[in-house]
């Protein structure tokens, strides 16, 4: 890959910029608005107005100017808050491109609507203890997400974010092209797709179509992006009657596959999609990058054997970063801290990018430093497991509220001074404790420091 990032002669003149998501706000103006709405019905007039003018005024302008700006070499929060934070904290509210060690993208259905889901992206950019979160919103969004991972090494990239930047389009765009390609609507294949393959394949008629397999296969990730999965596979169904020994299709095919057996919540679909990932492996011949992605897909799909052989793969045919890196989070999954050592230690010796090697070194220092001393371990699993319990006691707080609210809209709508009473406090007493964890969550959220370990000790 070269070391320009892809269109960074556009962005020297033009930033790209997209709002950040918008949870921490819409949870700080509901918990504000409850708080107004609770001192007004304690006759705490100030009070009220204060929190009222904060909740309504204050944090709307605040989420409106949260933004994360990406001008080709550095990402930065543009909010008063993040900067406010970042200088309490000793942090930065920026990450230049070369430090991002880690960009993982995940994919939540919304609704499917005539054959079409809906999709929304959410991809994290981690490095040097700084996290931004990108969520999908038009143009703009594509725009800088494919830009930004354009700009990294593949080695840090998730497959899903690698599928985004190659194949995330304009879903009117990939209408048009599925439409010039003859590819037929989602009800219309819907009786097609899912019969036998023999006789699926049997009646099929030769098309004038004269797209190689590659077009097709691009076409088809396009569409499975896009939402469009009965056309996706439509058109990997014509790319294998142009080409079947192609791995990197069956590998397309299988996570289409997945796409569709979660959509369908068929468990034949799902055996297909892993039938394809292992004729995937048995095509992919000496292509250790794939074979890398490959048990990604595995670990994801919870076959570890699967995916340890990969990884095991990968790394004998020259992706050693990729699989090691595999590896050591499958040794990490079944609680072998040495092998993740060792993994995360050969994964050091085979990053091309310097973001790479400092992940896997600062990995392998970490759970080396977790293996050597017993006391640092001790600690790291108490907080751990405090960050659990008060993640589940957040929940039940969070439960009594909402419970609450109830007894407080009957008193107040039947003008009940005690059914609301009760209400409002149950309902604020729960909410307080909420936000306590919250905050108390957050700051026990990263890892001790061993040094600052060491000295207590």
């Amino acid at each position: 890959m070269s070391s320009e990032p892809v269109g960074a002669a556009d962005l020297k003149s033009k930033k790209l910029s997209v709002r950040v998501p918008l949870n921490s706000y819409v949870t700080a103006f509901m918990v504000g608005s409850f708080f107004a709405g609770l001192f007004v019905y304690l006759e705490f007039d100030r009070f009220a107005y204060a929190v009222f003018v904060l909740s309504w005024i204050a944090i709307p302008l605040l989420a409106f100017s949260d933004r994360i700006v990406f001008d080709g070499k550095r990402l930065k929060r543009t909010g008063i808050l993040p900067r406010i934070w970042s200088a309490f904290t000793g942090g930065r509210s920026r990450l230049r491109v070369r430090d991002i060690e880690q960009i993982d993208s995940a994919t939540l259905r919304i609704i499917k609507r005539g054959g079409i889901a809906q999709y929304r992206f959410r991809t994290a950019i981690r490095g040097r203890d700084e996290l931004f979160v990108i969520t999908s919103g038009g143009a703009e969004h594509r725009s800088m997400l494919i830009a930004i991972l354009s700009a990294v090494p593949e080695e840090v990239l998730d497959q899903r974010s690698i599928d985004l930047r190659d194949y995330l389009a304009d879903p009117k765009e990939v209408a048009m092209k599925a439409s010039f390609s003859r590819i037929p609507e989602a009800d219309v294949l819907e009786s097609t797709l899912f019969s036998r393959p023999s006789s699926r394949l049997s009646s099929v008629k030769p098309t004038d179509d004269e797209s190689d397999s590659e077009d097709l296969r691009t076409l088809g990730n396009e569409l499975r992006i896009a939402g469009r999965v009965h056309q996706s596979l439509e058109v990997f169904r014509r790319a294998f009657h142009r080409e079947r020994a192609n791995a990197h299709l069956y590998f397309d095919l299988a996570r289409c596959l997945f796409v569709m057996a979660g959509i369908r919540r068929d468990s034949k679909l799902h055996r297909r999609s892993v039938a394809a990932l292992r004729l995937a492996e048995r095509h992919s011949q000496n292509d250790g990058e794939l074979l890398a992605r490959l048990g990604e897909t595995y670990f994801q799909v919870g076959d570890i054997k699967r995916a340890s052989s990969a990884f095991l793969n990968a790394v004998e045919k020259g992706s050693g970063y990729l699989g090691s890196r595999g590896l050591a989070e499958i040794a990490l999954r079944e609680g072998k801290l040495a092998h993740v050592v060792h993994q995360f230690a050969s994964a050091h010796e085979n990053a091309s990018s310097r973001a790479a090697k400092r992940f896997s070194q600062t990995e392998a220092d970490y759970f080396s430093n977790l293996t050597s001393d017993n006391a640092y371990l001790d600690l790291e699993v108490h907080r751990v497991n405090l960050v659990n319990s008060l993640a589940t006691a957040g929940r039940t707080a969070l439960t009594i509220t909402l419970f609450g609210l109830t007894p407080l809209i009957f008193g107040l709508v039947a003008d009940d001074l005690l059914l609301a009473d009760i209400g409002w406090a149950v309902s604020g007493i729960a909410l307080v404790v909420w936000c306590i964890l919250r905050v108390i969550s957050r700051m026990l959220a990263s890892r001790i420091p061993y040094d600052i370990a060491a000295t207590d000790d």
